[in-house]
């Protein structure tokens, strides 16, 4: 292949390299079907052209084996409790934040009654401000409680605030650059639930160990851009989720690893598309899934399998961040990383040249663009440098990211 590129991009992001090359043997036809995994292929008489005309049925048999073996190879490289169900979803992770609330919690206000008592007086009252029901929701829970730590956890909270009512369990302070102590958080009894984003893909934060909570309130957890990078306790939680787009394949899946007592409580105007009664009564495919995803990321779970499975990734994953994290302490300030030592991310490492010197910066992102490293551009709303070092990206690549970050400061610093 030439002019390899080396992508460090936060999302869509690398995928492993043995899992493309598969992908694109089977990409014309898959197994012993006939069609291609993503449609039927008919090659033109006399004309070098291919038609798609079909696409394999989410229906069929060979697709039925696709999302099975998915599933079983989702539990067994991430030893999910049998307790849990494994449901293949859309809408990415952004689509959960709404889901969740619906799922397992309802809104006190603007409830609708539950029989035919919509009265013209309840129906006047809308109008004048929020209206407060006795009636809870589905398991009488009414409010949720998030910890907020960076930009994802945020828009969840904004987003659940449609649906339920919340409470932040500290007051959230920006730039974030951590996570408080977890004695110092104010968790409430009888929330529907604790939500916290296991990795914060913006700021670079980590939990390295989860919450504590209360016995009957079960943590959600969004792992989006930590999903399999390590082992994963699922001591407390309820829901587990993520899009697969940065550790598990392409974008537009959605994994949610949902409690089996925690489905089926779903309040009423919970759309069928995000309810999990729904997805998991009809094996997760209520509507037509996202096929192609689905088989990526089980040819991702085989890669991980392959390879010595989650503890061996796990530790890759250390060594490549703490060359990262190495450099940047060893620099004297050259390099620096805001992010508290205690809770920086294993897989997105942001940093800062000569102080913030964006003119800097941009010399930097130039040289790497040259040197085939790509997606190396902070975001938008904190800037910098950022390094996502995901499964797929390997030690070798990692070190060539190191060497230049040393060529860089050998060259620039002043």
């Amino acid at each position: 292949m030439t002019n390899k590129k080396i992508n460090f991009g936060a999302g869509p992001a690398k995928i492993p390299e043995a899992v493309m090359e598969k992908a694109a043997r089977e990409f014309l036809v898959y197994g012993n079907s006939g069609v291609s995994i993503l449609g039927e292929l008919l090659q033109l008489q006399h004309l070098l052209q291919i038609s798609l005309l079909s696409e394999m049925s989410h229906r069929s048999a060979d697709f039925t084996a696709i999302i099975k073996e998915a599933e079983k190879l989702m539990r067994e490289e991430m030893s999910i409790p049998n307790e849990f169900e494994v449901l293949f979803m859309q809408g990415g992770g952004t689509g959960q934040f709404a889901a969740i609330p619906m799922n397992i919690g309802m809104k006190s206000a603007f409830m609708v009654p539950p029989s035919a008592a919509i009265t013209r007086e309840w129906l006047g009252s809308r109008g004048r401000g929020t209206i407060r029901l006795d009636t809870k929701g589905p398991r009488g829970k009414t409010s949720a409680d998030y910890a907020v730590t960076g930009t994802w956890s945020d828009k969840a909270a904004k987003e659940a605030e449609k649906y339920i009512d919340i409470h932040k369990v500290f007051t959230p302070t920006k730039p974030y650059v951590t996570i408080p102590a977890y004695n110092s958080w104010e968790r409430s009894k009888d929330a529907a639930y604790l939500y916290y984003c296991s990795n914060e893909t913006v700021h670079g934060i980590e939990f390295h160990t989860p919450p504590e909570t209360h016995a009957d309130v079960p943590l959600v957890a969004d792992i989006s851009s930590n999903f399999l990078s390590r082992p994963f306790d699922f001591t407390g939680h309820g829901i587990v989720f993520g899009g697969t787009q940065k550790n598990l394949g392409a974008a537009g899946l959605t994994v949610a690893l949902v409690r089996k007592d925690l489905i089926g409580h779903e309040n009423r105007h919970c759309p069928s598309i995000l309810s999990y009664k729904e997805m998991h009564a009809n094996n997760s495919v209520y509507n037509t899934p996202s096929v192609y995803g689905i088989y990526i990321t089980k040819l991702v779970l085989e890669w991980i399998r392959d390879g010595g499975g989650v503890d061996k990734l796990f530790a890759t994953n250390q060594e490549k961040s703490r060359l990262v994290y190495d450099v940047i302490d060893s620099s004297n300030g050259y390099f620096s990383c805001p992010v508290d030592a205690g809770h920086r991310s294993h897989m997105n490492v942001p940093f800062r040249i000569g102080g913030g010197d964006e003119a800097l910066e941009a010399t930097f992102l130039k040289g790497a663009t040259e040197r085939g490293m790509i997606g190396l551009k902070g975001h938008r709303s904190v800037g910098g440098i950022r390094a996502s070092l995901y499964n797929a990206v390997t030690l070798e690549e990692t070190r060539a990211l190191v060497d230049y970050m040393n060529e860089f400061e050998a060259a620039n610093r002043k």
